[in-house]
């Protein structure tokens, strides 16, 4: 038999653990590693908490817990290692943890950098939202809380915030919707995957822009789809009919209004010609309508409408989240569905998926009706399109204008690099600086070749005045 050891006090775990837990835990430790092997006597509780300076009852209550949970027994000796069920459980092997995921798991991009420092893309001006008003709406959501909202909310969200989102698209995109073909989620990323699990089966193919938007990337491959890389070119995604003849579409998951990340609009040439051949139960466009609130058409210029409201019926999931117009961590998005699917995509999104942020999705409806949501996109509209004009004067001073694209919409510009400065190179050394920037190859499906090799560069939470000072940090990591 093998004699127990304990040091003359417990260890205790982070998170304030009391010595009857700390007891259970190193006496398991011990059973489970071998230390102490089935048969083997565990000292009398006097005698224990002697040792350990504890109370007699705390080591009583602990060797209770431990024969409930069958790792010791008693006799009339007094207590004993019981013999565990399985051979090997007293020394489990160390599994690889790498290969306890799905194969899929690996081939997820990754995320990195801090979201909150000058040129991180895609976030707007934290610091300019009117937090008092929303504030005020969430009071008064709360105050209306009854058990029902705290349950669950109404399968497809609110009936108040679906009306609003409904009024908003047809006014602002031309996205020709009632309410009960707008389903609202708990975020983009939820909204893609209910996309790639409810609109397709494992195998089928999702074509993809390359450089293209990764959460979407992720959500294909987590669902098991084959996902074919599409070239994006200055008029959007470039798919010619050899290849829907070779690789014809499940899935297609578009960018229109701003490809995310080049900053193309997809000509309406292209929109027609991708709506006519995406054939009602064959296909589905998913059309991800990415910085579309703040449009920086210059004066004579209007943007096209949504790609769904061009033809009626059309088989095209429309999809927009409020990150830009509010705030990301809020993670509410919504989905226009085409009438003849709202039934059935209603009924398996509801199966799928438990709803939840009614008290928010109250609030929302609330901002929404009080006009504030809309006098706020009305005000940063032009606060953005200055920091652009101050981004783009300092990159022109540096680059060839014919290398900084986009700008059309959103919050970002992209800029392509010489082959000379690679830029994950520059992103690693622009971090040392104090400023962010995204690697451009970190969007491209087949990154190897170098084709795509740039920088993403926010302006949204850096105040014009300080871009010439936060641009100086940057260039020195070229």
């Amino acid at each position: 038999m093998h004699q127990l050891s304990f040091p003359l006090a417990l260890s205790f775990a982070p998170g304030g653990e009391s010595r009857q837990a700390a007891l259970v835990r190193q006496l398991k430790a011990a059973i489970l590693t071998g230390q102490l092997a089935p048969g083997d006597r565990l000292p009398a509780s006097r005698a224990l908490a002697a040792a350990l300076g504890i109370a007699r009852n705390t080591v009583l209550l602990a060797y209770q817990r431990l024969q409930a949970e069958g790792f010791i027994a008693g006799d009339r000796r007094g207590t004993r290692v019981a013999a565990l069920p399985l051979a090997d459980a007293r020394r489990p092997a160390p599994a690889p943890v790498a290969g306890m995921l799905a194969s899929r798991a690996g081939q997820l991009p990754r995320r990195s950098g801090d979201a909150l420092l000058p040129f991180a893309p895609g976030v707007p001006d934290l610091n300019a939202f009117p937090w008092p008003a929303w504030r005020r709406q969430l009071q008064h959501a709360w105050g209306e809380v009854s058990a029902r909202q705290l349950v669950h909310a109404p399968a497809g969200g609110e009936p108040a915030l679906r009306a609003a989102i409904a009024r908003f698209l047809r006014l602002r995109r031309g996205v020709d919707c009632s309410p009960e073909q707008v389903f609202v989620v708990a975020g983009g990323a939820l909204a893609l995957d209910a996309c790639a699990r409810l609109l397709a089966d494992p195998g089928a193919t999702a074509w993809l822009e390359n450089p293209g938007y990764p959460a979407a990337r992720s959500a294909f491959i987590a669902a098991g789809l084959k996902v074919v890389a599409v070239p994006v070119d200055r008029d959007g995604m470039a798919a010619d009919a050899e290849r829907w003849q070779v690789q014809p579409p499940r899935l297609i998951f578009l960018t229109p209004a701003h490809q995310y990340p080049l900053g193309a609009v997809l000509s309406l040439e292209r929109r027609l010609d991708l709506l006519q051949r995406a054939a009602p139960g064959q296909c589905w466009i998913i059309e991800d309508d990415y910085d579309s609130e703040f449009d920086h058409a210059r004066p004579g210029q209007r943007p096209l409408p949504a790609l769904q409201g061009l033809v009626a019926d059309a088989p095209v999931i429309y999809i927009g989240t409020f990150s830009k117009l509010l705030y990301p961590g809020l993670r509410v998005a919504y989905m226009v569905v085409p009438r003849w699917a709202v039934r059935h995509f209603g009924e398996a999104l509801e199966a799928l998926y438990r709803a939840g942020q009614a008290v928010e999705q109250r609030a929302l409806a609330r901002f929404f009706d009080s006009g504030r949501l809309l006098r706020h996109l009305r005000a940063m509209g032009p606060v953005y399109r200055r920091r652009q004009d101050a981004l783009r004067a300092e990159l022109e001073r540096r680059f060839d204008a014919s290398a900084i694209l986009g700008g059309q919409a959103g919050l970002h510009l992209c800029l392509r690099l010489p082959a000379e400065l690679p830029d994950k190179a520059v992103v690693e050394r622009a971090a040392a600086h104090g400023v962010v920037a995204r690697a451009l190859s970190d969007y491209a499906i087949d990154a190897g070749d170098g084709a795509h090799n740039g920088l993403l560069l926010g302006y949204g939470m850096a105040d014009e005045a300080h871009i010439p000072a936060l641009f100086h940090q940057l260039a020195a990591a070229f």
